[in-house]
Protein backbone atom coordinates (compact mmCIF):
# COMPACT_ATOMS: atom_id res chain seq x y z
CA UNK A 1 0.00 0.00 0.00
CA UNK A 2 1.41 3.31 -0.65
CA UNK A 3 2.71 5.39 1.67
CA UNK A 4 1.30 9.37 2.46
CA UNK A 5 3.85 11.81 3.48
CA UNK A 6 2.43 15.48 4.00
CA UNK A 7 4.90 18.04 4.81
CA UNK A 8 2.70 20.68 6.43
CA UNK A 9 2.78 24.55 7.19
CA UNK A 10 5.43 25.11 4.38
CA UNK A 11 6.37 28.57 3.44
CA UNK A 12 6.89 27.52 0.02
CA UNK A 13 5.29 24.55 -1.52
CA UNK A 14 7.74 24.65 -4.81
CA UNK A 15 10.88 25.27 -1.98
CA UNK A 16 10.05 22.70 -0.47
CA UNK A 17 9.08 20.32 -3.88
CA UNK A 18 12.70 21.49 -4.97
CA UNK A 19 14.10 20.58 -1.74
CA UNK A 20 12.84 16.84 -1.66
CA UNK A 21 13.19 16.48 -5.26
CA UNK A 22 16.87 17.08 -4.77
CA UNK A 23 16.81 14.40 -1.94
CA UNK A 24 15.38 12.02 -3.74
CA UNK A 25 18.42 12.29 -6.31
CA UNK A 26 21.15 12.45 -3.31
CA UNK A 27 19.06 8.90 -2.80
CA UNK A 28 18.93 7.38 -6.50
CA UNK A 29 15.25 7.32 -6.16
CA UNK A 30 13.37 8.12 -9.74
CA UNK A 31 10.68 10.89 -8.90
CA UNK A 32 7.50 12.19 -10.51
CA UNK A 33 6.07 15.36 -9.99
CA UNK A 34 2.37 16.02 -10.72
CA UNK A 35 0.06 19.21 -11.78
CA UNK A 36 -2.65 19.48 -14.06
CA UNK A 37 -1.71 23.61 -13.87
CA UNK A 38 0.31 24.54 -16.87
CA UNK A 39 2.21 27.83 -14.56
CA UNK A 40 2.74 25.37 -11.50
CA UNK A 41 4.44 22.89 -14.15
CA UNK A 42 6.50 25.97 -15.40
CA UNK A 43 7.75 27.29 -12.11
CA UNK A 44 8.62 23.96 -10.81
CA UNK A 45 10.45 23.42 -14.32
CA UNK A 46 12.17 26.95 -13.71
CA UNK A 47 13.00 25.88 -10.36
CA UNK A 48 14.47 22.70 -10.79
CA UNK A 49 17.14 24.44 -13.47
CA UNK A 50 18.21 27.18 -10.91
CA UNK A 51 17.83 26.26 -7.40
CA UNK A 52 20.16 26.02 -5.80
CA UNK A 53 21.97 28.37 -8.09
CA UNK A 54 25.25 25.19 -8.33
CA UNK A 55 22.84 22.40 -7.98
CA UNK A 56 21.39 21.93 -11.29
CA UNK A 57 18.67 18.66 -11.19
CA UNK A 58 18.14 16.48 -14.24
CA UNK A 59 14.65 16.58 -15.02
CA UNK A 60 12.70 16.80 -17.88
CA UNK A 61 8.74 16.64 -18.81
CA UNK A 62 7.50 13.40 -18.68
CA UNK A 63 6.20 13.14 -22.17
CA UNK A 64 10.38 13.91 -23.79
CA UNK A 65 12.05 12.36 -25.87
CA UNK A 66 14.42 11.70 -22.98
CA UNK A 67 11.85 10.78 -19.77
CA UNK A 68 13.20 7.33 -19.94
CA UNK A 69 16.40 8.09 -18.64
CA UNK A 70 15.92 11.24 -16.37
CA UNK A 71 15.61 10.57 -12.81
CA UNK A 72 12.43 13.60 -11.99
CA UNK A 73 9.70 13.63 -14.31
CA UNK A 74 6.83 16.46 -14.28
CA UNK A 75 3.55 15.30 -15.61
CA UNK A 76 0.45 17.56 -16.37
CA UNK A 77 -1.64 15.09 -17.23
CA UNK A 78 -3.46 11.92 -16.03
CA UNK A 79 -2.15 10.27 -19.13
CA UNK A 80 1.55 11.35 -19.38
CA UNK A 81 1.75 10.52 -14.98
CA UNK A 82 -0.09 6.92 -16.30
CA UNK A 83 2.86 6.33 -18.73
CA UNK A 84 5.46 6.57 -16.16
CA UNK A 85 7.87 3.88 -15.97
CA UNK A 86 8.37 4.32 -12.60
CA UNK A 87 6.69 3.62 -9.51
CA UNK A 88 8.92 4.60 -7.06
CA UNK A 89 7.88 8.51 -5.76
CA UNK A 90 5.23 10.57 -6.69
CA UNK A 91 5.23 14.59 -5.38
CA UNK A 92 1.78 16.02 -5.92
CA UNK A 93 1.33 19.57 -6.15
CA UNK A 94 -2.05 19.70 -7.55
CA UNK A 95 -5.12 20.57 -5.41
CA UNK A 96 -6.43 17.38 -5.96
CA UNK A 97 -5.36 13.54 -5.17
CA UNK A 98 -3.53 12.79 -7.96
CA UNK A 99 -4.74 9.98 -10.59
CA UNK A 100 -3.53 6.73 -10.22
CA UNK A 101 -1.50 7.58 -7.20
CA UNK A 102 -1.83 4.28 -5.69
CA UNK A 103 0.70 2.55 -7.85
CA UNK A 104 3.51 4.67 -6.20
CA UNK A 105 5.20 3.38 -3.54
CA UNK A 106 5.63 6.40 -1.78
CA UNK A 107 3.37 9.75 -2.47
CA UNK A 108 4.31 13.29 -1.28
CA UNK A 109 1.87 16.19 -0.26
CA UNK A 110 2.88 19.12 0.73
CA UNK A 111 0.55 21.92 2.01
CA UNK A 112 1.04 25.57 2.27
CA UNK A 113 0.35 27.86 4.71
CA UNK A 114 -2.72 29.66 3.44
CA UNK A 115 -6.16 29.16 3.84
CA UNK A 116 -6.89 28.42 -0.13
CA UNK A 117 -3.91 25.81 -0.04
CA UNK A 118 -4.93 24.26 3.62
CA UNK A 119 -8.47 23.53 2.84
CA UNK A 120 -7.44 20.87 -0.74
CA UNK A 121 -5.00 19.38 1.76
CA UNK A 122 -7.63 18.81 4.15
CA UNK A 123 -9.47 16.86 1.95
CA UNK A 124 -6.82 15.36 -0.13
CA UNK A 125 -5.79 14.20 3.92
CA UNK A 126 -9.16 12.93 4.67
CA UNK A 127 -9.19 11.02 1.47
CA UNK A 128 -6.31 9.13 2.46
CA UNK A 129 -7.09 8.60 5.58
CA UNK A 130 -10.56 7.50 5.23
CA UNK A 131 -9.13 4.74 2.53
CA UNK A 132 -6.59 3.19 5.39
CA UNK A 133 -3.67 5.18 3.48
CA UNK A 134 -0.41 5.17 6.47
CA UNK A 135 0.46 8.64 6.68
CA UNK A 136 3.08 10.28 8.08
CA UNK A 137 2.79 13.91 9.27
CA UNK A 138 5.96 16.07 8.51
CA UNK A 139 5.48 19.78 10.29
CA UNK A 140 7.22 23.16 8.46
CA UNK A 141 6.64 25.45 10.72
CA UNK A 142 9.22 25.30 12.65
CA UNK A 143 11.76 25.73 9.60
Amino acid sequence: MTRVDFYHDAPSRLAVAVRLAHKAFAQRLPMAIYTSEPAMAEQIDRLLWTQPALGFLPHCRAEAPLAAETPVLIAGTPAALDALKQDELLLNLDDDVPPGFARFKRLIEIVGRDEEDKAPGRARFKFYKDRGYEINRHDLSAK
